[in-house]
């Protein structure tokens, strides 16, 4: 009797040390993702941040940038909303470069304009190889860098 109450009370540690080792496990993988920028495709709507164009958000900081590729003929177009503070408040006078990696692995810099009719960002992807695209986008707003890592499909 007495080795069976030691084998339940082994059983039954051994269970509550799975348990805390799995719930710090998700611990440790929620807080590392707070790091770093969050990405997340979003839908066209207007909420408490203004209204979504329906691109890939990156919030960095105080900045909000939000890519949209727009598939072409023979290219792709490349829409990028840079904004700042809570109202998102257009960012007219930045530079902004793109780094972009080809499905095959080739690395193409795509300069972008401001547009100020639409206050954001455009720049033109010639190339329409298929697969992933991988894009870094590279923005010096008044000498403070502000980078997002986006990805599109074509």
């Amino acid at each position: 009797m007495n080795s069976l109450k030691s084998r339940l009370i082994i059983i039954g540690s051994l269970g509550l040390l799975l348990l805390a080792a799995c719930s710090n496990a998700n611990q440790a993988a929620n807080t590392s993702s707070n790091t770093q920028p969050s990405v997340s495709p979003v839908t066209k709507t207007e909420g408490q941040h203004g209204k979504s164009h329906g691109g890939q958000v990156v919030e960095t900081g105080a900045y909000h940038l939000e890519f949209v590729p727009v598939k072409e003929a023979n290219a792709t177009h490349l829409d990028l909303y840079l904004q700042r503070g809570d109202n998102h408040e257009a960012i007219p006078n930045a530079k902004v470069t793109a780094q972009i990696q080809l499905p095959n692995g080739t690395q193409k810099t795509v300069p972008f304009t401001y547009n100020a009719k639409d206050k954001h960002y455009t720049g033109l992807l010639k190339e329409n190889l298929t697969g992933q695209y991988q894009v870094k986008v590279n923005a010096d707003v008044k000498g403070k860098k502000v980078d997002g890592r986006f990805n599109f499909n074509r």
